[in-house]
């Protein structure tokens, strides 16, 4: 014998009840199970769709996030290519700058050493005159005497100079040579 399901809910119902049967058990069981089969089943689906509602409102808050940081991002970016622009500008005015400074310095230099260096049109009609003029005094030096050979001899160092011996001497004792080369 099976034992006797008890009272279900005496206060609700408002009176006692009788004992149950086995089948009507059963039959009682499977309606609660049943029930609650449906009740678990409308709880998921509104879980469900409570689910979907808040992967929506991630989505949008993401998406909204998302948009907020790429406009923040967008403008950080503007401002870095202005920043970047005005520091290539500054570049490229300070390497003209160097540049002209560079270019002046060489140039002035070259013309210095130019100035200093190559003699002017005056300076080398002058050297040239002078130049004529030492020519003229070497030719006269040398018909003068100017290719004699003069030396320091013997022990007193006395001052001679190189002759000719095959020329004649010349003078009423002889005394005079002729100097090579003449």
């Amino acid at each position: 014998m099976m034992p006797t399901v008890g009272k279900i809910d005496s206060a609700a119902a408002g009176a006692p009840m009788a004992p149950v049967d086995e089948i009507t058990r059963l039959g009682m069981l499977m309606e609660s199970a049943h029930v609650q089969q449906q009740l678990a089943e409308s709880t998921l689906n509104r879980l469900e769709a409570h689910t979907r509602g808040l992967d929506a409102v991630v989505r949008d808050e993401i998406r909204q996030s998302f948009t907020a940081e790429c406009g923040a991002l967008d403008e950080e970016v503007q401002r870095a290519a202005l920043a970047l622009r005005s520091l290539h500008r500054i570049a490229n005015w300070r390497a003209a700058c160097w540049t002209v400074a560079i270019l002046t310095t060489v140039s002035s230099a070259a013309i210095a050493v130019i100035h200093y260096a190559i003699p002017s049109p005056r300076d080398i009609e002058m050297l040239r005159s002078e130049r004529d003029a030492l020519s003229l005094q070497i030719r006269q030096l040398s018909t003068a005497g100017g290719r004699i050979e003069l030396r320091r001899c013997g022990e007193h160092s006395r001052l001679c100079v190189r002759v000719d011996r095959s020329a004649p001497s010349y003078g009423d004792g002889a005394e005079y040579l002729i100097v090579k080369g003449y």
